[in-house]
């Protein structure tokens, strides 16, 4: 049985992504009053990074990022939260729209903004603020949501356009030594 291991490249890139997604999360935030949360600009950094370097890389630095953000940023009781929400995000995002055009880009983004809102509303509903706050905060996950495909979206595009190379990160080893 062979052995599956991270190559050092993709450690070092997916460190990278969880810190990019931390101070995009953190840079700017406007309250959300009704749920003590906060609308930011998280998912532009997590659409990048899983449209650039794929699902496990989306997966941790989506979650690790944008939960390290909260527990930094005076919102712990998110912590948990984000880091589910954010990392399924980033995973079903770059499993549906790595290296794939404007189309499956947009399958990817659709789809794991959905899994966003419903992760945050349910996490929200059920154990954190109730269902009023919930229902008040999902309108802001959707903008959310929309601002991080706005950008994120041709910010990948861009970077695969200026720099090819970039789309052999993350994706595990396409050849084979003998």
């Amino acid at each position: 049985m062979q052995q599956s291991r991270a190559e050092p490249r993709t450690v070092a890139v997916t460190a990278v992504m969880i810190a990019v997604v931390a101070v995009f999360t953190l840079f700017i935030r406007i309250p959300i009053p009704a749920t003590e949360g906060y609308f930011n600009f998280s998912d532009v950094a997590i659409y990048f990074t899983a449209f650039t370097f794929g699902p496990w890389v989306g997966l941790v630095a989506g979650g690790v990022g944008a939960c390290l953000a909260d527990i930094v940023g005076g919102f712990p009781q998110f912590a948990i939260l984000s880091l589910i929400a954010h990392g399924l995000e980033g995973f079903v995002a770059g499993y549906v729209g790595r290296g794939a055009g404007l189309g499956r880009m947009l399958l990817g983004w659709l789809l794991g903004a959905i899994v966003m809102i419903l992760v945050y509303f349910l996490g929200e509903a059920l154990v954190l603020t109730g269902l009023g706050p919930a229902l008040t905060e999902a309108p802001f996950n959707a903008v959310q949501n929309v601002a991080g495909a706005i950008v994120g979206i041709p910010l990948t595009l861009a970077v695969r356009r200026a720099y090819p190379p970039v789309a052999q990160i993350g994706g595990g080893r396409t050849w084979k030594e003998v």
